[in-house]
């Protein structure tokens, strides 16, 4: 007796296959595409290896979502006063990582600069408007005048380095207490205060390569004091120059390029 042969059904859906493989090569073309595009080769270098990784596994790994347009978990990026202008941070030590915002900038700074804040020469805080950074001009400025001790510019060099791992504009504030100053070059408290600050703003741009476009120096004298004159500890708290990294919020109240 005759065996009946089986008719075998063609497999119409194969091509789903190779259309899988297309579109995996497309999307590690255009993920390459886009490493090549980017100055910032440890970067780009990450993108690679995560595209490696990607390909083997078959997942993307956090980091390539992070560089590509963020995780689900990433929240409070979004934050308007902890985020900066949308502008490239750019920073002299190709080692250093720009920082993701405000908060994570304080927190840094607070860090680095445990022993000055515990002996009172820094202060640094979080408002509205932005981190102040205060600094407390009888440690880092000679008596009556504007000249910075050399020995305090270690703590400047590590605000330099975080400051050039933002992209936010910069303020830097000088302020008296109410005791009058009237000397050849210093008049007035108001000059006095302007000129801390200018000679703040040269040491972080001269030395340190905060670039100068980011900066404005403003004198408020004794007219924004955060204590009363009436004690000496006021007093002392009043004298101080405050570096602010302005926030979003800041700077709709900063005066604007004109180009």
């Amino acid at each position: 007796m005759a065996r009946r042969k089986t008719a075998v059904k063609e497999n119409h859906e194969r091509w789903l296959v190779s259309y899988a493989d297309l579109v995996t090569l497309l999307f590690a073309f255009f993920v390459v595409m886009f490493a090549s595009t980017q100055t910032d080769h440890a970067r780009a270098k990450q993108i690679s290896e995560g595209v490696e990784k990607a390909l083997k596994a078959g997942s993307t790994p956090p980091k390539i979502a992070a560089i590509l347009g963020g995780t689900v978990d990433d929240k409070g990026r979004g934050n308007a006063m902890l985020r900066g202008p949308a502008l490239p941070a750019e920073s002299p030590d190709k080692n250093e990582e720009p920082l993701q915002n405000l908060n994570a900038a304080a927190e840094l700074l607070r860090s680095r600069l445990q022993k000055e804040i515990k002996q009172g020469a820094v202060e640094v805080r979080v408002e509205e408007r932005g981190v102040i950074i205060g600094l407390n001009t009888a440690v880092f400025f000679s008596t009556g005048g504007d000249s910075i001790d050399p020995g305090l510019l270690p703590t400047l060099q590590e605000v330099g380095s975080i400051l050039n791992r933002l992209p936010n504009a910069l303020r830097l504030e000088g302020h008296t207490d109410s005791v009058p100053i009237s000397t050849p070059r210093f008049p007035s408290n108001w000059e006095l205060s302007a000129a801390r600050s200018i000679a703040m703003l040269r040491v972080l741009n001269e030395r340190f390569h905060v670039a100068r476009e980011r900066m404005a120096i403003v004198g408020y004298a004794d007219t924004a004091a955060v204590e009363s004159n009436d004690t000496e500890k006021g007093r002392q708290r009043n004298r101080r120059v405050d570096i602010v990294i302005v926030s979003e919020i800041g700077l709709r109240a900063e005066a604007r390029p004109s180009h």
